[in-house]
């Protein structure tokens, strides 16, 4: 039971310190758990657990994500995308399907990469490539 429960704490420990959003959703897209990280992006609280992705409030300019989650599952075909949120702020999203240790696929998995930076340095780029070619 000891080794469990570090097993537990390690897994949890490398999630938080990846500063990585994930957000593990259930086969009927039900909150299974989720980092500290996702509730900057999704208004999620511990009393969301068990709750339908599609109940809860989120930043996300994404209408998309549930319908997304379930193609994933009956495809198992992970989706990419680049998403945005009210505030401004970009994110590579990454849904894939959640395998457990027998290899069932038992819901999805939804990562959050703060990409803003990037995006915003490109658009600085263009703007100034823009400037050289004597155009908006």
């Amino acid at each position: 039971m000891e080794d469990l429960s570090l097993a537990n704490d390690d897994m949890r420990n490398l999630l938080e310190s990846t500063d990585i959003a994930t957000l593990f959703l259930d086969a009927e897209l039900k909150v299974r758990r989720f980092t500290a990280q996702t509730t900057r992006i999704i208004k999620l609280i511990p009393g969301d657990i068990d709750r339908p992705i599609t109940d809860l409030a989120s930043d996300l300019v994404y209408p998309e994500l549930a319908a997304d989650a379930r193609a994933v599952l009956q495809t198992l075909v992970f989706k990419e995308t680049q998403v945005t949120t009210t505030d401004g702020r970009w994110f590579l999203m990454r849904i894939m399907p959640y395998r457990r240790m027998d290899n069932r696929i038992d819901g999805v998995v939804i990562t959050f990469v703060d990409i803003t930076a990037a995006k915003l340095l490109e658009a600085t780029l263009r703007g100034k490539q823009a400037e050289q070619r004597g155009g908006p």
